[in-house]
């Protein structure tokens, strides 16, 4: 014991799965009736046959196999009873008729058979034929021809009678279902993870040191159900897969060997949990097949599990040990079983629950707004408007701070817009400066003006958002009397621009 909790934990439990222990305290559950039992007799009996009873009789070499043995004993002896009463009968007859008995001690007198006196003397001569042990003393004459024809009857009739009896006889003690005693099934199923995936799992092992060749299993559900057509179904059959498409079904059993079901969505058990578990009502019968190596006859083990024969979250105590120079398999511990952590619920539930996004795991999502968005925001938003509606966030923002919004959003679009604008729509100031490219205070100033501009489409050009962006600046005062409207352009601007166009 201490061996084994180094082995799987401090915190395991081992699990006594003997179902002749009783527990007061336990209710006690209504036996349910088995379709297959668990030494492998199926519990069908087959009634109101009506005439089908004369197919029996049609095959009766496997009728005489099949019955019990205390029938087979019972046929064998009557058999050759009354076979031997009825040749004794005869030969007795054949005397009577010629008058054999009247003249038993008269040395003159040639019998049909010799010392042939009663039915007593009939009965030994053919019993000493029959069994040819021939003591000599008693024998057929030449001058009975009936009975050497009865003779000849008595030896093809008891060849047939010796071949048939005989050879039932032999087959019925050399059936494999003897062998099939000495293949073991685990008292119970176990449901548990294996390889991060739910299995319902039973042990096989084999008793003898002779090997079954070719092995294999397969697994049976037996469950009523309904049809979407309202056709029930009783004990309707289906597959369990125990590894066929991967010949895991193929067993090499020279020790005992945990079959695995895989539960998945092709398995029946897809929707089955915990406590769906002892609400369900089915039987999984195993069915083991091979061929006995000693013999060369095919053998089949069946047992069967019901649903109260299949423990949640439970697996299997290990029976090999390493010893010098071999393995050793304990068989005390074959049907034990201990607990083991294992999700109460089903695998469908596992997927549904699997397939729900997580909000931690979704990844963020930035809202990308136009500049139309923008502008319309400028303009005055309101609840029931068709155009683009800004966030609660951005509409707290632009309410509180709108330059400092239009100041983010200009910035990101600084160089393309920059890119689109022509330095001919710029007063000629702004050209002189921007035609001289070491003055790098002077664009800074440019871009510090620019950024001041308001809400408006990317389109227009830097010439436009400038004259914009600039505040209204009172009128100057010429000091000179003012011009007459001459056609020209210079005229209209201000003393300090036309300064700077004479100086050029």
């Amino acid at each position: 014991m201490a061996a084994l909790r180094r082995k799987f934990g401090e915190d395991y439990q081992v699990v006594n799965t003997n179902r002749g222990a009783t527990f007061s305290s336990a209710p006690v559950k209504k036996k349910r009736q088995r379709f297959v039992e668990k030494n492998g007799r199926c519990n069908v009996q087959h009634g109101n046959l009506g005439g089908e009873t004369s197919r029996y009789l049609s095959d009766l070499f496997t009728t005489l196999v099949d019955l019990k043995w205390r029938w087979n004993l019972l046929i064998f002896i009557l058999t050759y009873t009354i076979a031997w009463l009825v040749m004794a009968s005869m030969w007795w007859i054949i005397a009577y008729i010629r008058g054999d008995l009247n003249h038993g001690h008269d040395a003159s007198y040639t019998p049909c058979v010799a010392n042939v006196y009663n039915f007593p003397s009939a009965f030994l001569f053919f019993i000493e034929t029959e069994a040819t042990i021939g003591y000599g003393y008693r024998y057929i004459t030449e001058k009975c021809p009936e009975g050497i024809i009865l003779f000849l009857f008595q030896s093809l009739l008891g060849s047939i009678v010796d071949a048939f009896l005989i050879g039932c006889m032999f087959i019925k003690m050399s059936q494999p279902k003897k062998r099939a005693e000495t293949l073991m099934f685990s008292q119970d199923a176990v449901i548990s993870q294996r390889d991060g995936k739910l299995c319902l799992m039973f042990r096989v092992g084999n008793l003898r040191n002779s090997h079954m060749v070719s092995a294999q299993i397969r697994c049976k559900l037996i469950k009523s159900r309904q049809t979407p057509e309202g056709e029930f179904l009783p004990l309707d059959q289906c597959e369990l897969d125990v590894g066929f498409g991967t010949g895991a079904d193929q067993l090499f059993l020279v020790s005992p060997l945990t079959i695995c079901h895989e539960i998945n969505p092709k398995s029946p058990f897809f929707d089955l949990s915990q406590r769906s578990l002892m609400n369900e009502q089915f039987e999984i019968v195993v069915i083991l097949e091979g061929i006995v190596e000693t013999t060369g006859m095919t053998c089949q083990a069946r047992t069967s599990y019901t649903e109260d024969e299949v423990l949640w979250g439970h697996r299997f105590l290990p029976v090999m040990s390493l010893e010098e120079g071999f393995f050793r398999v304990d068989y005390s511990q074959f049907h034990s079983t201990f607990e083991v952590p294992t999700p109460p619920y089903s695998v469908k539930e596992y997927e549904e629950k699997s397939s729900l996004p997580s909000p931690l795991l979704t990844p963020h999502r930035e809202r990308v707004f136009s500049m139309d968005c923008l502008e319309a925001g400028d303009e005055g938003l309101h609840p029931g408007s068709a155009s683009c509606k800004l966030p609660s966030k951005l509409q707290k923002m632009s309410s509180s701070g709108r330059d400092d919004l239009q100041r983010k959003v200009l910035r990101l679009s600084s160089q393309q817009s920059e890119k689109a604008s022509s330095t001919g729509d710029l007063p000629l100031k702004l050209q002189r400066l921007s035609s001289s490219p070491g003055q790098v205070d002077g664009e800074a100033r440019f871009h510090l003006k620019a950024l001041k501009v308001g809400f408006q489409p990317m389109a227009l050009s830097t010439g436009d958002l400038h004259q914009r962006s600039l505040p209204p600046t009172p009128a100057v005062v010429p000091t000179h009397p003012p011009h007459t409207p001459s056609g020209r352009p210079e005229d209209n601007l201000p003393a300090k621009l036309r300064r700077m166009n004479a100086d050029r």
